[in-house]
C-alpha cells in the first residue's frame, strides 16, 4: 500500500467527497430482492428459512435452527481455554462499564404548584442480538450486544448467527453467549434472520429490537422491517480516523492505522495532523511495513477510502474530524482531553498513545457496535440506552389543572379540537 500526504486545502470536490462518504452502503440493488424475503417470511414463516438453508442439512426442519445444549457444551471441548477465560475477563469490562450508564429508575418534579411530572425507565421484552459468521467468528460482537441488553434488564436476548454448512454454529459464538448469560440461540443469518426476529415465525417468537452488525443484505432487512421493529443505528464496514500532531509516533500510527484496513475490502483509515514531518513519516512506515503483513488482498482494495491528509493548522484538523465522523477516532496529541473537548461527533473516541482501537474491540469495556459512514453525526454506539424506554407520567391536583386549564382549552380550540378543551372545561366547571 502506498500512500502519499494531500494537503485538507488542496483537495478536488470529488476527493473529498470520495474520503468522507466512505463505503457507505447502497443498499438500493438488492432492496427488492431483500423485500421479496422478507414478506415471504412474514406470510410462510418458518418453512422460508427451511428451504433456503436445506443444501446445508437433508431433511431440514424449523426445530433445527435452534441451538440445543449440548452444542453449547460441545463448543467448550474445541474454543481454547485461554480464549474463554480473556472472554470472561472482557465481559466483566464490559457489564462494569454498560451497568454505569443505567439511570434513576424513575424520578419526578413539580413542574408548578399542583403539577406532578416524571419519568420512568422500563427495559424492553425482547431484543435479538445479530452475530456475523461463516467467514470469521465474531465472539466479541456477541458480548458487545448482549450484555447491554442483559444490564438493561431486557427479559428475553435472543441471538442469531449465520450457519457454516452442516447447519453449525461458531463454536467461539457459542461459548460467548454461555458467558453472556444467553441461551436462546438460533442458526439464522441474513434477511431470513432478520425477517423471523422482526415478523416472528412459528418456531421463533418476535422480538421488540434487532441489534448488531452484519453485511448489507442485514442491513437492507433491517431498514425494512424498522417500524415494526426498532433497530440500532445503519452499520456499514469499519472505519477509523486519527487526529495526530508532533507528538506522535509514526511507527504506532502505521499499525494503527493498518489494522483498521485489514478489516474488510470497504473499510476505511484516515490520518489527520498538522504536522508534515508526521504525515510523511507515517506513509513511509505503512510502506515499510505493508510488504510483510497477512491479508494484503483485502488491504489493497481498501486503499481507495484512505488517505493521509495534512492540515494547516490543529484548528482545520478538528474541523475536518467533526465533518467526516468517524466510527472510531483516535486523538493522539500532547493533551488528548483537551483536543476531546473539541470534537462534536464520533462513535467511540480513544485517547492518548496507549489507546488503539482495538482495546475498544474487544475488552476495554466500552460499545464496539457504533455509527459508520457519517452515521455518527446523528447516531451514538450501542448502549443500556437502546433497550430501555422512557415514559413519562403526570399526576395533577384539581388545583394544578385548573391552573393549566385555561392555556389547554385555549391551545385546543386553536388546532380545532373542542373535545380536548371540553375534557378540560368538564372538569373544571364547578
Amino acid at each position: 500500500m502506498k500512500l502519499s500526504v494531500e494537503k485538507i486545502a488542496g483537495l478536488s470536490p470529488e476527493r473529498r467527497r470520495n474520503i468522507l462518504r466512505r463505503s457507505m452502503q447502497d443498499v438500493s440493488d438488492i432492496y427488492e430482492y431483500t423485500k421479496d424475503i422478507l414478506e415471504d417470511i412474514r406470510q410462510r414463516g418458518d418453512a422460508v428459512a427451511v428451504e433456503h438453508y436445506a443444501k446445508y442439512k437433508p431433511g431440514l426442519n424449523a426445530a433445527d435452527f435452534k441451538v440445543v445444549p449440548q452444542e453449547i457444551q460441545d463448543a467448550y471441548k474445541v474454543v481454547p481455554a485461554e480464549v474463554v477465560e480473556h472472554l470472561h475477563k472482557a465481559t466483566a469490562n464490559i457489564r462494569t462499564f454498560h451497568a454505569a450508564q443505567l439511570d434513576r429508575p424513575q424520578w419526578q418534579m413539580e413542574v408548578s404548584p399542583g403539577v406532578l411530572a416524571g419519568r420512568k425507565n422500563t427495559p424492553l421484552d425482547s431484543a435479538g442480538c445479530y452475530v456475523p459468521g461463516r467467514r470469521a467468528a465474531y465472539p466479541s460482537s456477541v458480548l458487545m450486544t448482549i450484555l447491554p441488553a442483559v444490564v438493561a434488564g431486557v427479559r428475553r436476548v435472543v441471538v442469531t448467527t449465520p450457519p457454516d454448512e452442516g447447519l453449525l454454529a461458531n463454536p467461539h459464538t457459542l461459548v460467548a453467549c454461555d458467558i453472556a448469560g444467553v441461551q436462546e440461540i438460533y442458526k439464522l443469518g441474513g434477511p431470513w434472520a432478520v425477517g423471523s426476529l422482526a415478523y416472528g415465525t412459528q418456531s421463533l417468537p418476535k422480538v421488540a429490537k434487532i441489534v448488531g452488525p452484519g453485511n448489507k443484505y442485514v442491513l437492507a432487512a433491517k431498514m425494512l422491517v424498522y417500524g415494526q421493529v426498532d433497530i440500532d443505528s445503519p452499520a456499514g464496514p469499519s472505519e477509523a480516523l486519527i487526529l495526530a500532531d508532533a507528538t506522535s509516533d509514526p511507527r504506532l500510527l502505521a499499525l494503527d492505522f493498518l489494522s483498521q484496513v485489514e478489516h474488510d475490502p470497504d473499510a476505511a483509515a484516515v490520518l489527520v495532523t498538522d504536522d508534515p514531518a508526521l504525515a510523511g513519516a507515517v506513509c513511509e512506515e505503512v510502506e515499510r511495513i505493508y510488504p510483510s503483513l497477512p491479508r494484503q488482498d483485502l488491504m489493497d482494495q481498501a486503499a481507495r477510502y484512505c488517505a493521509v491528509l495534512l492540515a494547516a493548522d490543529m484548528e482545520e484538523a478538528v474541523a475536518f474530524t467533526n465533518e467526516y465522523a468517524a466510527e472510531h477516532l483516535q486523538i493522539v496529541t500532547a493533551e488528548p482531553f483537551l483536543t476531546l473537548q473539541k470534537i462534536r461527533h464520533a462513535g467511540s473516541i480513544f485517547l492518548g498513545p496507549w489507546a488503539p482501537v482495538p482495546v475498544g474491540d474487544y475488552a476495554s469495556g466500552t460499545n464496539h457496535v457504533l455509527p459508520t459512514g457519517q452515521a455518527a453525526l446523528s447516531f451514538s454506539g450501542l448502549s443500556v440506552d437502546d433497550f430501555i424506554k422512557k415514559p413519562t407520567f403526570q399526576y395533577l391536583t384539581r388545583e394544578g389543572l385548573a391552573s393549566l386549564g385555561q392555556t389547554v382549552i385555549t391551545l385546543a380550540e386553536a388546532e380545532g379540537l373542542p373535545i380536548h378543551a371540553m375534557c378540560v372545561r368538564e372538569r373544571l366547571k364547578d
